[in-house]
């Protein structure tokens, strides 16, 4: 399919009519168009996602198991500069409050978010301002809000395009690992003496209960059954903790699953599921389980889970990153990422916190009011989180176990 005019008609894939816009302005050198079908812009699209500077989260896998799982209304922003596509913002239109925004495919279940630009596109804050204003032309009747959200300004020391534009620091800062040449080297950073102790004591406790393995399924049904497994462990320990289970969507679930039938191309991949077996064990039961992502040289834990009444003494769920990173070492990544979210183990492993931000984009009056909203929020949630027991219970408010008639 190609771009239309102004006033063309499109039909989704589930058969709505779609009016495809293709306002046009100028940023700069850079003129912007609005998709609604990723097959209208996918060679350009794999070749940039292929870029280091841009996230494995705006990959087309990622985006295209997002959007079917959950019938998403799509605004593929095109910017194109001489007839050449070079950038991609892959959004969809959702409403909430009243409010339509324009976030981000999955945003809330990506760890680290760019778009998608080319090598050489830098935009002055001019450029930016302007490149606003176009935006709002193409978007302003669908939408009254853009988000990119848990966007770093400067990342893998590039600047992003947009860090002139409104932000708000991201609630969560994400955690990385850099990765050397040999295990022993990457723990070096990280207080080498105790990580070789911890992993001792872990794999003799293991051993003495019968022994373990770091398994990878290779087989569809083995993927899939694992996955499933997964779900089963975290609506536990949410249940056991009194928290909503951020994994019960069904459309969530049917994501994930898409993306471990994506086939991998070398040692990339959107997800691949890694776990601790307890070999000794009937029936070789799981005991920890870990989703990562890859691209180029750079690794993300996207989720994980243990199974608490499988030898927690043991902590197999820091066996198994022990484990994961040393095979990333030696299969050449240079970075593993924890993702977003500070916990006590992510700050054990990594050296390096990375500081997001949410780029707000208002495009209309009601989204000028929003965004404001959206910052309050962001900095109401950063002081939840710094204060763990008040978090806590609104964190069982929000899954009902207290008063539940407000969360219906």
């Amino acid at each position: 399919m190609g771009e239309g005019l102004l006033g063309s008609m499109e039909t989704a894939g589930h058969g709505m009519p779609l009016r495809r816009e293709a306002v046009r302005g100028r940023a700069g050198p850079m003129t912007l168009s609005v998709l609604r079908h990723f097959e209208a812009i996918e060679a350009d699209w794999l070749r940039l996602e292929a870029l280091p500077r841009n996230s494995l989260h705006q990959g087309l896998d990622w985006c295209r198991a997002w959007a079917e799982a959950h019938r998403s209304r799509l605004a593929l922003v095109v910017g194109r500069v001489e007839g050449r596509v070079a950038m991609i913002l892959p959004l969809e239109i959702r409403r909430h409050c009243g409010v339509r925004s324009a976030v981000l495919l999955a945003h809330r279940y990506n760890n680290i978010n760019s778009g998608l630009f080319a090598e050489d596109v830098a935009l002055s804050p001019a450029e930016q301002r302007a490149l606003v204003r176009d935006l709002a032309a193409a978007l302003r009747t669908e939408a009254d809000l853009v988000v990119l959200d848990a966007v770093p300004l400067i990342w893998r020391g590039r600047p992003h395009p947009f860090a002139a534009l409104t932000r708000v620091p991201h609630q969560n800062h994400s955690f990385q690992l850099p990765l050397k040449a040999d295990m022993a080297a990457t723990i070096a950073q990280i207080n080498a003496k105790r990580r070789r102790k911890k992993f001792r004591t872990q794999t003799r406790r293991l051993e003495e209960a019968g022994g373990f393995e770091h398994y990878t399924p290779r087989t569809s049904i083995e993927r899939h059954a694992l996955l499933d497994e997964f779900f089963r462990q975290k609506k536990v320990r949410f249940d056991a903790h009194g928290l909503p289970d951020s994994f019960a969507n069904p459309a969530v679930r049917a994501f994930l699953h898409a993306l471990l039938d994506v086939p991998p191309k070398g040692h990339d991949h959107p997800l691949m599921l890694h776990a601790v077996r307890l070999t000794g064990l009937p029936g070789r039961p799981v005991a920890a389980i870990a989703g990562l992502s890859r691209k180029g040289d750079h690794v993300i834990c996207q989720f994980g889970s243990i199974d608490e009444a499988r030898l927690p003494e043991a902590s197999p769920g820091e066996l198994l990153f022990w484990l994961m990173i040393d095979k990333a070492c030696r299969e050449g990544a240079a970075l593993f990422d924890f993702g977003v979210g500070d916990q006590t183990y992510k700050r054990s492993w990594c050296p390096v916190e990375t500081v997001l931000h949410d780029l707000l984009i208002p495009l209309t009056p009601t989204g000028r009011l929003a965004a404001s909203l959206h910052r309050a929020m962001v900095a109401t949630k950063a002081v939840l989180k710094r204060n763990a027991a008040l978090y806590h219970l609104l964190q069982r408010l929000r899954a009902g176990k207290l008063l539940p008639t407000l969360t219906e």
